[in-house]
């Protein structure tokens, strides 16, 4: 059937299923990190590790599109499209390598001012220099995104989590007046050091960017084995 979206999952007796955020949790932690769908490398993504029918039921006990949100709001690990621009999860430990790669050693002002960042990068960027915490669709306003003004937002989000500048800090709704929530949970970005500070997203600066992206290959290897060396290219960039 046309634009019909099929998931691949496991049984919820498999020994092999993800049953619990919790259990999502500690298996990034083991792993290092993960994509949120199907990547191309058989098994690496939640959606293979769960069970099909939960998904997007609503129930935080075991829908994992809930358990993203989840996920994101404790900062445990970190959240976003840091994956062929597609969602997924990078632990704690590895962020710094992924940082380093991706950033190829450079803080977001010392790659504008190199010459090596976009203006429309800038103008998002500027908006969480103080560490704000900004809901989507007012980043896309106060950097001065829409129908008269600079296009690409999306895209241009996606390039900066693909870079590890912004994550996803979480889902909330809107509040009306009374101060009460309401409608979608929607996405919540900020920068990483925010969250777990300078020093932890700095602490692998000392390697070669390249030494670092060999060091993410390495491990999604050593987990993955079945990895195609054109998978892994695909996935990590």
């Amino acid at each position: 059937m046309a634009n019909e979206w099929i998931l691949y999952g496991v049984d919820e007796h498999d020994p092999y299923c993800l049953k619990s955020p919790q259990a999502l949790t500690a298996y990034i932690r083991e792993v290092g990190f993960l994509p949120l769908f199907r990547c191309g490398i058989p098994g690496f993504s939640v959606e293979e590790r769960t069970v099909p029918y939960y998904w997007w039921s609503g129930d935080e006990r075991r829908d994992p599109w809930e358990w993203r949100r989840l996920l994101a709001a404790k900062g445990e690990v970190a959240y976003g499209k840091f994956f062929d621009g597609k969602a997924g999860f990078i632990s704690t430990d590895w962020l710094p390598y992924f940082a380093n790669y991706r950033r190829d050693g450079y803080d977001f002002d010392a790659l504008w001012d190199e010459g090596k960042a976009t203006h429309r990068q800038k103008k998002i960027m500027d908006c969480f220099a103080d560490g704000q915490e900004l809901f989507s669709h007012v980043t896309r306003r106060t950097a001065g995104f829409g129908k008269d003004g600079e296009k690409n937002f999306e895209g241009t989000v996606t390039s900066l989590q693909m870079q590890l500048y912004l994550v996803i800090r979480d889902f909330r709704q809107k509040r009306n007046k009374a101060g009460l929530p309401y409608g979608w949970h929607l996405a919540v970005y900020t920068m990483p050091e925010t969250i777990w500070g300078y020093d932890l997203l700095s602490s692998a600066y000392g390697e070669e960017p390249a030494a670092s992206r060999e060091r993410i290959c390495r491990r999604l290897r050593e987990v993955y084995p079945i990895a195609s060396d054109e998978a892994v290219q695909k996935l990590l960039g």
